[in-house]
């Protein structure tokens, strides 16, 4: 009987060894070398392309004949996302979960909006403002009076979402009109009713007469969300990729260079893709469980006992979300300015950009990188900062 189950815990101590161990006796792929020409070529035709660097430009891909983009409505919109007064209890604007450093007239408003909001809040915003996040950088978002979302999820960039199909991490919100109706009524946001937007909106004077100019209709809870949507499409931003893709071959390093040869033909592109690098689909997160963590302390079993320590992700699932459906389905995340929105995944539970991409790399692809891949990777990734485009419309503050 001991030599039966001395058999039994040694042949459980190879097995498990073998499968810690065998990522590890697998040579890394080799990504082959691209000149720049190629490295450009390969990128444009996996529909990886440049934000557009003109607002004619910009039109052709995200205005919809269904609610056209004038400079009048996107000022109107403007004003609209830094309103406090469009929440319950006034401290609250769009911009209190999705701040960024548009122009001076913004930063003013949005500092004020934090200030009335929560003091400590605003020393953290006004050092993350220049980052043109996009988010709150926060590991989950807090609405108007500080209201949790009921998942503890974190707040998702706005920037460049002109370019996405799907919105919310469920994705199944399919419009920034949309998102905007429902941030304004959810009362973990802004928690107001049509209603009541379209009488806080009529107490102010001049959104009636701008309303007026911009509406045939004048003031509605659908109009302001339209006005929203209009703003919220210019919200986009470049940064040295683009550059390099419109043929400056010294906007990106040689490292960064690699880390998107990684990024292409490890298959990170597949989820992550068109102009936005995400919001293009719905995907199943995790798609393996690789490496699943173990707890391996000792204990006086005869054959020790081992426990996954989580069944769900590779990291503690705080809020308990599931994603669409509970079936584990997530909107892709945008990648641009990736590197300035952390805390990443859908509860914040990652800090740090390289572990999040590790993660990825794991669980999704079903590989370990090298930490000389993963830096490739994050120096690519940060090629995707940028600031948000002024594109000089005419009466657009």
């Amino acid at each position: 009987m001991k030599k039966l189950l001395f058999n039994a815990l040694l042949i459980a101590i190879v097995v498990m060894s073998i499968i810690l161990t065998i990522s590890f006796l697998t040579p890394p792929k080799k990504i082959p070398e691209y000149n720049d020409e190629k490295l450009r070529e390969l990128a444009l035709e996996r529909g990886l392309k440049p934000v557009p660097d003109s607002f004619e430009k910009l039109l052709k891909l995200v205005d919809d004949t269904s609610n056209p983009m004038t400079p009048q409505k996107i000022a109107l919109g403007s004003e609209l996302f830094f309103d406090t007064n469009l929440s319950k209890n006034k401290k609250t604007s769009c911009a209190s979960c999705h701040s960024f450093d548009k122009d001076i007239k913004n930063r003013g408003v949005l500092l004020d909006t934090l200030t009335k909001k929560d003091q400590e809040v605003t020393n953290c915003a006004a050092c993350h403002l220049q980052d043109q996040s996009g988010v709150d950088r926060f590991t989950f978002s807090q609405g108007d009076g500080g209201a949790e979302h009921p998942y503890l999820l974190n707040t998702q960039t706005i920037l460049n979402s002109a370019f996405a199909k799907y919105f919310s991490w469920s994705g199944e919100i399919s419009s920034i009109k949309e998102q905007s109706a429902n941030s304004l009524q959810d009362h973990h946001k802004m928690n107001l009713t049509p209603k009541e937007v379209e009488a806080r909106v009529n107490q102010n004077p001049k959104y009636v007469d701008k309303f007026g100019e911009v509406f045939n209709d004048g003031i509605s809870f659908e109009n302001t969300t339209k006005a929203i949507e209009a703003y919220v499409k210019t919200l986009v931003t470049r940064g040295d990729y683009d550059r390099f893709l419109e043929g400056d071959n010294s906007a990106m390093s040689h490292e960064a260079k690699r880390g998107l040869a990684n990024f292409i033909n490890f298959g990170c592109k597949g989820c992550h893709s068109d102009i936005s690098f995400g919001g293009q689909s719905i995907q199943r997160f995790p798609l393996r469980e690789f490496a699943q963590v173990y707890d391996l302390k000792l204990n006086f079993e005869i054959v020790p006992q081992l426990k996954r320590l989580d069944s769900e992700f590779p990291f503690e699932n705080s809020g308990g979300y599931l994603g669409k459906n509970n079936r584990h389905l997530f909107r892709v995340p945008i990648l641009r300015n990736v590197t300035k929105t952390s805390p990443y995944f859908h509860n914040g539970a990652v800090p740090k950009i390289r572990e999040a991409v590790d993660v990825m790399a794991r669980h999704q692809l079903g590989r370990h990188l090298t930490l000389e891949q993963i830096d490739e990777i994050v120096a690519f990734l940060r090629t995707l900062e940028g600031d948000i485009v002024d594109y000089g419309i005419k009466e657009y503050r």
